[in-house]
């Protein structure tokens, strides 16, 4: 189903005193719809998208702090950050983010055609969102994931699909994904990885995508 292009959308909400959220808004109706942190780089790769033979997908994307620590701590629960930013950022991007893509955007689908995703410390942010909130986010998929948020020793009855790809070239970030496989798996979820010839930051990341969003929604 070739599809013809989108347009991006850009508003300021008042978390944190003004932060932007930019959406990808396909030609055609949605029928699934990618959140995400790291908004300014992701919905730019909605283009990624149009010559696939995907459905329609929206990706909604809240834009990102300069300040590296303080985005590890809103995007990680990890031990030793800051447990009360991460948890205003995870009330931002579960109910306001998503209440905006409802109300400003006229989308607002269930679990199964609703996925997180992210890349590095996105990646954790998508991992944390997904085994948190699985009743808004059927699918998770992660490039690269940082490992600040590590698989807890008790994982919850109810999981999320869950896509991880990371690339030859980062060990470190391989095995992080590897061990969130492992663990996923062992607690019954469903896991596919994957692995890239690449290095962290590399282009494999947008080339995989239309990979991860074919798996997540497609029959």
């Amino acid at each position: 189903m070739p599809s013809a292009a989108g347009q991006l959308v850009t508003e300021v909400l008042r978390y944190d005193g003004g932060r932007q959220v930019t959406a990808y808004v396909p030609a055609a109706p949605p029928e699934a719809i990618v959140f995400a942190g790291d908004g300014q780089l992701i919905t730019s790769w909605g283009v990624t998208l149009e010559a696939a033979d995907l459905p329609p997908t929206m990706i909604v994307g809240a834009h990102r702090l300069e300040d590296e620590t303080l985005r590890l701590h809103e995007y990680s629960p990890a031990p030793g950050f800051d447990p009360r930013r991460f948890a205003a950022h995870e009330k931002f991007f579960v109910e306001d983010v998503r209440e905006w893509a409802a109300t400003r955007l006229g989308t607002r689908l269930p679990a199964d055609r609703t996925a997180a995703f992210g890349v590095s410390a996105g990646a954790e942010l998508a991992l944390a969102m997904g085994l948190r909130h699985p009743d808004s986010y059927g699918a998770v998929l992660c490039a690269s994931p940082g490992a600040g948020y590590q698989p807890p020793a008790v994982l919850p009855g109810s999981l999320p699909r869950t896509y991880l790809v990371a690339g030859t070239a980062e060990p470190f970030f391989r095995d992080n994904a590897t061990r969130w496989a492992n663990a996923l798996r062992d607690a019954g979820g469903e896991v596919v990885q994957t692995e890239r010839v690449g290095t962290h930051g590399d282009a494999f990341w947008r080339q995989e995508f239309p990979l991860m969003v074919a798996w997540a929604f497609q029959p």
